[in-house]
């Protein structure tokens, strides 16, 4: 239990914090599970942009976001889904 103010502080930003990036990286997955369950360009669109945003904030690195959205491209190329517009 921290004692010093500024400790105490920085506790409360952490816990603030860490519901926040929680709360990105449950939309991550929510977003993910959605596209693998309906494999549609929209659903691809919007599990990519959610990974973007994750990497605007600085929750995941950018080699690591491209690589996941490259993993779900080549899973919607399996399944056939038109990314066309």
């Amino acid at each position: 239990m921290p004692i010093i103010k500024s400790a105490k502080k920085a506790a409360r930003q952490a816990e603030k914090r860490t519901a926040h990036n929680v709360e990105i990286k449950k939309d991550i997955k929510a977003a993910v599970k959605a596209f693998k369950a309906k494999p549609s360009a929209k659903t691809l669109a919007k599990a990519q942009s959610e990974y973007d945003k994750a990497v605007k904030k600085d929750l995941l690195k950018k080699n690591t976001a491209s690589r996941r959205k490259a993993q779900l491209s080549a899973f919607a190329k399996a399944k056939k889904v038109k990314l066309g517009k």
